[in-house]
């Protein structure tokens, strides 16, 4: 279904601008028929509907040509974060039942060396921009499986409050119908341009960005990374009109132009994380428009949203059409207006959430009460139906849109030598959202800085601590559960691990 809108836009304005990036830009034709090429290398690589395809890439148009040449083969693209490395990248692959991983060379140069066992020895394809879209041009185009809504389109990872991340399952449908909605709610035009500078294995950029586009036939212009430093002059360059957003970047870009910024053609951006501060500071200072959203992966990228007419600063806007949220109390019981309760989440139409969690339906049914997809959030509605975002039942931390298990960086903690007992909270930041404190029980001789330095070879810098504490034990319950929130906290007690101090430098306030 994701082809038949790139089809259409080829057919209909083949020569329009689809992708811009730094070096160049492809139109709607180039993608598509790069794309039905990519296609015949993955039929010949043995690829056929259904089977599962990793794809670890950074922003590129490379990155799009093989994730539509994934669908166009009716396969399923395993999106994965290319900064992961050791066992979680190789436990990754290998739970999704890859068969074939498409990389880019920076990847396969530092991390293909994580894989282990079988999955070492699996075939790939380099998918840098030059090279790899040169090959695919002197290719011929294949035919697009028939694809339904109902099949899957990607699995995508979100980290889990047991430790492993879990593979969510989406479907043709979900993706089609979020990108009609997203472009609804942002009054979107073939005219438009969103600045694509969050991770492309995301759903937030898969869904606001390049599904809100194909339905209206705009553009996208990609940036490798995100950068505060660049960031206006290179929405300038790509002449953007919107982006998409991670409340840390909306509070990073805040604090780094205190000045008004107005010299740029944005009028919108799509995401969440925001409070009513930070999104009045943003519309003030730099002109274009918040859509705040309330939304995760396992509902189809967002359940309901501001729309630039139906505005209200600190809510996530109203429920969209084709989706049911309701708040209740810890027995699924509907709460009235104005209560906080659980965020609870089901499809008004068909396709529209998660189908499951890959290779775990245990994780599903207990996400599934009473025909209701329980979100782990705590929420409620005003009177004018508006929805409103609290907080996380779950244990998680979001630390610069980023999803980090505690229970995951506990594990690799206990393996350090020194370390007897530990625990990972969330402290809260103003740039980050949530910062990351680990509390350990240590022999006398460890260093607290050596936990941030011993797990920079083992997990990506986003989940590495900021501070450490140093205690006699970790509180917990009579049934052995950590009391977090006995621990959130910041004083003299805590090290900042970021500072080139030892444990005896600046106490912190």
């Amino acid at each position: 279904m994701i082809l038949e809108r790139l089809s259409h836009w080829a057919s209909r304005t083949p020569q329009r601008p689809f992708v811009v990036t730094a070096e160049r830009t492809y139109s709607y034709a180039e993608i598509h028929s790069l794309s039905l090429r990519c296609a015949g290398i993955l039929r010949k690589r043995g690829i056929r509907k259904g089977d599962h395809v990793a794809l670890i890439s950074g922003n590129s148009a490379a990155f799009l040509v093989a994730w539509f040449g994934i669908n166009a083969v009716g396969a399923v693209a395993v999106c994965l974060n290319d900064q992961l490395m050791g066992d979680s990248i190789d436990y990754l692959v290998a739970q999704s039942d890859s068969i074939l991983i498409m990389a880019d060379q920076e990847w396969l140069s530092s991390r293909l060396g994580d894989l282990r066992e079988g999955r070492v020895e699996l075939p790939f394809i380099v998918i840098d921009d030059d090279a790899f879209l040169g090959e695919l041009a002197a290719l011929p185009e294949r035919e697009v499986a028939a694809i339904a809504p109902h099949d899957i389109c990607t699995i995508l990872y979100t980290s889990g409050t047991t430790g492993r991340p879990k593979g969510v399952m989406c479907a043709h449908g979900g993706y089609a119908a979020t990108g009609v909605q997203s472009a609804r709610i942002l009054e979107l035009t073939a005219e438009d341009r969103i600045f694509v500078y969050l991770p492309l294995f995301h759903t937030n950029p898969q869904t606001y960005a390049v599904m809100s586009a194909l339905t209206v036939g705009a553009s996208l212009g990609l940036r490798r990374r995100f950068s505060a430093t660049s960031f206006f002059e290179d929405a300038k360059a790509l002449q953007a009109t919107g982006c998409t957003f991670v409340g840390t970047v909306l509070a990073i870009l805040a604090a780094r132009y205190s000045e008004s910024m107005r010299d740029h053609t944005m009028r919108f951006t799509i995401g969440g994380g925001t409070t009513a501060e930070l999104a009045r500071t943003i519309e003030d200072r730099f002109g274009f428009r918040v859509h705040e959203l309330y939304g995760m992966t396992e509902v189809g990228g967002w359940v309901s949203g501001s729309t630039a007419r139906d505005h209200k600063l600190g809510a996530n806007g109203r429920v969209r059409p084709d989706m049911q949220v309701q708040i209740v109390d810890p027995d699924d019981n509907p709460l009235p207006i104005g209560e906080r309760g659980e965020i609870v989440v089901r499809p008004g139409e068909p396709n529209r959430i998660l189908l499951g969690y890959y290779n775990k339906p245990d994780e599903l049914a207990k996400a599934s009460r009473n025909f209701w997809f329980h979100t782990g959030d705590v929420g409620s509605f005003d009177s004018d139906g508006y929805l409103y975002f609290h907080g996380r039942t779950k244990e998680l931390i979001r630390r610069g849109g980023e999803m980090v298990s505690p229970q995951e960086l506990e594990g690799r903690l206990l393996k350090l030598h020194g370390i007897r007992d530990c625990a990972i909270v969330g402290v809260a930041d103003p740039i980050m959202g949530e910062e990351i404190k680990a509390v350990v029980v240590t022999d006398v001789s460890f260093d607290l800085h050596d936990v941030r330095r011993r797990l920079a070879d083992q997990v990506p810098s986003y989940m590495l601590p900021r501070f450490a504490e140093r205690v006699a034990a970790i509180p917990r319950t009579q049934t052995e559960k950590i009391l977090r929130r006995e621990l959130q906290y910041i004083d003299k007690r805590v090290v900042d691990l970021t500072n080139n101090q030892n444990e005896k430098g600046r106490n912190l306030k």
